[in-house]
């Protein structure tokens, strides 16, 4: 184990989204390294099934089914999380859900969803967990899951890809209230790259023709290119544990993206749909 590692060994972490995906991944992983772990999704019975494989493998977890959408759940979870296991160590506001449409298109109940999700669902976490967190006076550590997605535009993904900016500079600010406050929590955003996970294929909304075939030209490249959860997770703790704001899947994709936004935002260019994204999106 890893100098990094072993700092959160003994520790508790709450990690949301944790019933597929890199949640799952982050909380079978922290729980091999040591730690208490608190899984919180939708998805009850996931959760469930997951918590019990980690203690069957000799670790300690429960599952708390929430909606990180609400904020009576995610001060539900943190009363559950502290009450079982004490003090938290690492939180992961990991939840989020894909929403495929053009934006006229999806219902403002949809919108709601996402965004409450996406955005509130972190925002939330934040407000359930810091104040406990700081209290505690102990090293420990947010990490909020954003996506390469947070340096670039893509039509008919919209909704998620808002809400990815919206994860990554709210991340960033989070970061500065710590350093205001002289606490000792290290803030870190994380930054998938191409993940196998279900996300694409538990979208919502995808009815027009250009959708679904944006979902299927998605689900194909993340199940032919992309990275395992398992690998992902592995990547990830290390880097919150070290205590790095930029924390990395796909280094490389992550340095590039960020360079192209860049150069887009100081050249001023219009947003502009190059050919191949054209035909990913079945653009006529």
């Amino acid at each position: 184990m890893t100098a990094q590692l072993e700092k959160l060994s003994g520790g508790v972490a709450v990690v949301t989204g944790a019933g597929s995906g890199i949640g799952e991944a982050l909380a079978r992983y922290a729980a091999e390294v040591g730690m208490k772990v608190v899984l919180a999704d939708v998805a009850s019975e996931r959760i469930e099934r997951v918590a019990k494989e980690i203690a069957t493998a000799g670790g300690s977890a429960i599952a708390v089914p929430t909606d990180v959408s609400n904020p009576q759940d995610l001060e539900s979870l943190a009363d559950k999380s502290f009450a079982a296991f004490g003090a938290v160590q690492l939180l992961v506001n990991n939840a989020a859900i894909e929403t495929l449409g053009f934006t006229w298109e999806i219902p403002a109940a949809t919108w709601d969803r996402t965004l409450g999700i996406n955005i509130n669902g972190v925002v939330h976490g934040v407000r359930a967990f810091a104040p406990r967190m700081i209290a505690a006076g102990k090293p420990a550590y947010i990490a909020n899951t954003a996506s390469v997605g947070a340096f670039g535009v893509m039509p008919v993904q919209t909704s998620y890809i808002m809400s990815k900016h919206a994860v990554l500079a709210f991340t960033e600010c989070l970061r500065l209230e710590m350093q205001v406050k002289n606490a000792p929590i290290d803030v870190s955003v994380i930054v998938p790259g191409p993940v196998k996970t279900r996300i694409f294929t538990d979208a919502e909304g995808a009815q027009d023709p250009a959708s679904r075939h944006h979902r299927e030209v998605m689900e194909q490249m993340l199940q032919e290119n992309g990275m395992s959860a398992r690998e992902a997770a592995e990547r990830i703790l290390p880097q919150v544990a070290a205590g790095d704001f930029w924390v990395s899947t796909h280094p490389e994709m992550t340095r590039e993206y960020a360079a192209g936004r860049a150069q887009h935002l100081a050249g001023l260019n219009d947003p502009l749909l190059p050919p191949d994204l054209a035909a990913s999106v079945a653009v006529e």
